[in-house]
């Protein structure tokens, strides 16, 4: 799934009318509440908004007429293939009605300009897990398991060599723990939480 790789933001201007597009790549609902807080300017006449995580979405057209606004920033979103991302496009007003097709063109163009210019990254979907291993095979599995395109979150020390705290690639965890096995002959198993 391929999301933004940082937040990035384009303003433009609509028959006199200024419009800001602020775009980040988020991990969870609360994540894009509070950006859309920290962003929405309450002196601003509208700040509308949108964002996609998997199969959930929420839109607001913030006083816009119905579906010119939010809708039009989550077709935005959805035209480029992104996920996890939130937008809020802010519109302060500049004496001039842009009518219903006008405003969609405006906030949904505003935010595809600005997502079309953003950078991205795959971001790859993980589960976590937990490796207690000796201190003998250590080194040998955690090279490995980098290799893996596992990431080590976490390594607590114990007598006996350590616990590792890890997030696997959904996609290929039965084969890492299939590789931990060998790497270790039997001696050490990946336990998923």
């Amino acid at each position: 799934m391929l999301t933004l790789a940082e937040p990035v933001t384009l303003e433009q201007e609509v028959r006199k009318s200024r419009f800001l597009a602020a775009c980040a790549p988020i991990a969870d609902a609360e994540e894009a509440r509070a950006f859309i807080d920290r962003v929405s300017d309450p002196a601003a006449t509208h700040n509308c908004w949108a964002y996609r995580l998997g199969q959930v979405y929420r839109f607001s057209d913030d006083g816009e007429p119905g579906g010119t606004a939010g809708r039009p920033i989550l077709a935005a979103i959805d035209g480029q293939g992104l996920d996890q991302v939130v937008v809020v496009v802010t519109r302060w007003f500049g004496g001039i009605l842009l009518g219903s097709g006008g405003l969609v063109r405006a906030y949904g163009g505003t935010a595809a300009m600005a997502l079309n210019g953003a950078p991205r990254i795959e971001r790859i979907e993980t589960v976590s897990s937990s490796l207690a291993i000796g201190f003998s095979d250590l080194q040998r599995v955690k090279a490995r398991l980098t290799q893996q395109g596992v990431t080590i979150t976490a390594e607590h020390f114990t007598g006996e060599g350590a616990t590792l705290e890890l997030a696997l690639p959904v996609t290929s965890a039965e084969a890492i723990a299939e590789l931990v096995r060998d790497l270790t002959r039997g001696q050490s198993l990946l336990a998923f939480d």
